[in-house]
């Protein structure tokens, strides 16, 4: 049985995500959480080369959804600049925010990856509810609120023993673009 805890992917960040990688792990939709992830917490939007790589994916034919715990205000503006769907308040690590995303772009979550920098919300939420998972390392967590920081110790724990099982951070036989 698999660890819920545990990603099914690793990778230092989402431009490692190549379109072909993506594609060989059946992924056809992308749940993207938005702080640590896509951007610095206490930055708008996320630097020129996350954009572009959100763009490749759109013209690939990837469906795309920011899936943030944060209010929706805040999340609202960060969509609207990338012109993308999102679901605020998605109360991870409880499954419901990935299932309504996952319905909201019209596929199943095992058509899904979620891609987080968070073990105990991202990767969490997407394993209960069936979709692929894929942690990155977060961006800046130093800038993150305290509710946050303080989870990073313990989840620190479960990352080195993800690590430490799959060297190649679970992309082994996968391909690597």
């Amino acid at each position: 049985m698999k660890n819920v805890f545990f990603p099914n992917f690793a990778v230092a960040s989402v431009l490692e995500l190549g379109v072909d990688r993506l594609r060989a792990i059946g992924a056809k939709a992308l749940l993207l959480d938005v702080d640590c992830t896509l951007k610095e917490y206490q930055k708008q939007e996320p630097e020129p080369e996350i954009i572009q790589w959100l763009r490749s994916l759109e013209d690939s034919g990837f469906r795309l959804c920011l899936l943030s715990n944060g209010v929706g205000r805040r999340i609202s503006r960060v969509a609207t600049a990338l012109s993308l769907p999102f679901v605020a308040k998605a109360c991870k690590p409880f499954p419901r925010g990935v299932r309504k995303a996952t319905r909201l772009l019209g596929v199943e979550p095992n058509e899904t990856a979620l891609v987080g920098d968070q073990i105990f919300a991202d990767i969490l939420a997407g394993n209960l509810a069936g979709a692929t998972t894929i942690l990155v390392k977060p961006i800046k967590p130093e800038q993150e609120r305290w509710f946050t920081r303080i989870k990073r110790p313990p989840e620190s724990i479960v990352v080195k023993s993800f690590w430490k099982k799959c060297p190649d951070g679970g992309w082994s036989g996968i391909s690597q673009n």
